[in-house]
């Protein structure tokens, strides 16, 4: 069972673990030339703590189809509405800025758009295409939507054979309905399954957070999960409320934690964990897959 003399609960400050500061010089730089390119990151949008680490070095998880998402997941403050027409330019955009940028490992990410037929598969098809014509050196990661649970969507995207393909299955399946409606772990997982069966030498990925209301077992048993769907590397970070319109943290969970659920995924056989309170799905991405390339290259499984 879990002991919770070591959680704070949702009534408690911000433990001193979670404090991290924004130095908004490092980041207008980066933010000028996104802004010029009208451009959208996940790193703005959702508010992820790591931004001035991530804008100063640089790199940036682009977020294409538009800035407006179909769903409305409770922990996410991406705006929700009925989306615009989006940009048929944007693949040549994205991969224009990563040049600019100099970025030599791309990720690409988008908000759920269930208005279009193909769900946005041949958005990401297209921004690969481009990003390997004009930065034909750099690695390209993928982070989708479920596409509604039809793997043949996804399979345009595999088509275009990115190095990582990204999937995440957010929380504990107990929580989807409050947190994730419209979702269903089972989907996530045949997703990421089916990315692992289409290809050995695609990288495949994905994370949850935790501080919703899960448990211990909970946080295991999904572990456990990832692994039995073929993940390579899972991220597992701590849920921070965005805004006020946002669900509440339900726990805050110490560091020790994470830990202990990366050696429970690595003991599992899931072969690179990236866990801590902090940690975002796309943080150290490209160390991520040079460490399963490594790996991969060590034990002659291509």
């Amino acid at each position: 069972m879990t002991d919770d003399s070591d959680i704070c609960n949702r009534q408690e400050r911000l433990p001193s673990w979670l404090k991290k500061k924004k130095d908004l010089r490092e980041l207008r730089p980066l933010k000028l030339r996104l802004r010029s390119a009208c451009l959208s990151t996940v790193c703005e949008e959702a508010r992820c703590p790591n931004i001035t680490e991530c804008f100063k070095s640089p790199t940036a998880t682009f977020m294409i189809l538009g800035d407006i998402c179909t769903r409305n997941c409770a922990f996410c403050s991406v705006k929700k509405g009925i989306p615009s027409d989006h940009n048929d330019q944007e693949p040549e955009e994205v991969a224009r800025a990563a040049k600019e940028i100099g970025l030599d490992h791309v990720v690409i990410t988008s908000v759920t758009r269930d208005d279009l037929a193909d769900k946005g598969a041949s958005a990401f098809a297209r921004t690969i295409e481009q990003i390997r014509k004009q930065l034909p050196g750099s690695s390209v990661e993928v982070l989708t939507p479920d596409f509604s649970g039809d793997t043949s969507l996804a399979g345009i995207v595999f088509d275009q054979k990115p190095d990582v393909f990204n999937h995440n299955v957010e929380t504990v399946e107990r929580l989807y309905g409050c947190v994730r409606p419209g979702a269903h772990l089972e989907t996530s997982l045949c997703l990421l399954k089916a990315a692992r069966e289409y290809d050995d030498s695609l990288v495949v990925k994905s994370g949850f957070m935790v501080g919703l209301g899960e448990t211990e077992e909970e946080i295991h048993e999904l572990i456990l999960s990832l692994h039995r769907a073929g993940c390579d590397i899972i991220t597992i970070g701590q849920y921070l409320q965005p805004t006020k319109n946002q669900v509440p943290v339900e726990r805050y969970w110490p560091p020790e934690r994470f830990a202990l659920w990366s050696e429970l995924a690595k003991n599992a056989g899931i072969r690179y964990v990236v866990s801590g309170p902090l940690i975002r799905s796309s943080y150290q991405a490209k160390e991520a897959l040079r460490r399963i390339r490594e790996a991969r290259g060590r034990t002659g499984n291509e």
